[in-house]
């Protein structure tokens, strides 16, 4: 997380900012019920963990750590779609321990018009890996196929296996 900011043309975090995400995910993983390595599994596939990564635009806004459904937490006013700016924003240098723990809250307990990672987790259902592998599915494209296949279109399809190998403590090359 220390240089995970510079391909987004970013400061990069600081220790007391990588403490501050640390600090969050402990903290909201505890009182939502939410594994902390899953959470964190997310908001490394998500953002590299970069506190002032853009906002991307699809159908929603999807800002912060955790690219939340139109969530409230961010460190950086600027919007990108398909890895592109189309909207230059001004970032927070340094990003508050208070937006940073809206980001991980926003994407674990959800928003008002988006589940997190509590509610995708009960959708899954189970209580076995697939269930987390499921869960990032959903939290990619909000369904999963009915043939079950989590690499099927709609989503990005390395998505789950990219969270599983993070899970698993998979480093490419």
């Amino acid at each position: 997380m220390s240089s995970s900011c510079s391909q987004f043309g970013q400061p990069n975090n600081s220790p007391a900012e990588i403490a501050d995400i640390k600090s969050a995910i402990q903290s909201v993983g505890q009182s939502s019920g939410v594994h902390p390595r899953f959470i964190l599994a997310i908001v490394m596939q998500e953002s590299v963990g970069c506190t002032r990564v853009w906002s991307t635009s699809y159908s929603v806004i999807n800002p912060g750590l955790m690219q939340t459904h139109q969530g409230t937490g961010s460190c950086n006013t600027a919007l990108a779609a398909n890895g592109v700016v189309i909207k230059p924003g001004v970032a927070s240098v340094p990003c508050s321990s208070s937006s940073i723990t809206q980001m991980i809250t926003d994407g674990v307990n959800g928003t008002p018009t988006g589940p997190g990672l509590s509610q995708l987790l009960k959708q899954a259902g189970g209580n076995d890996a697939q269930t987390f592998y499921r869960a990032a599915r959903l939290y990619n494209s909000g369904a999963i196929p009915a043939s079950g296949d989590l690499s099927a279109g709609g989503a990005t399809a390395t998505y789950a296996s990219d969270v599983a190998n993070k899970l698993c403590g998979f480093v490419p090359a």
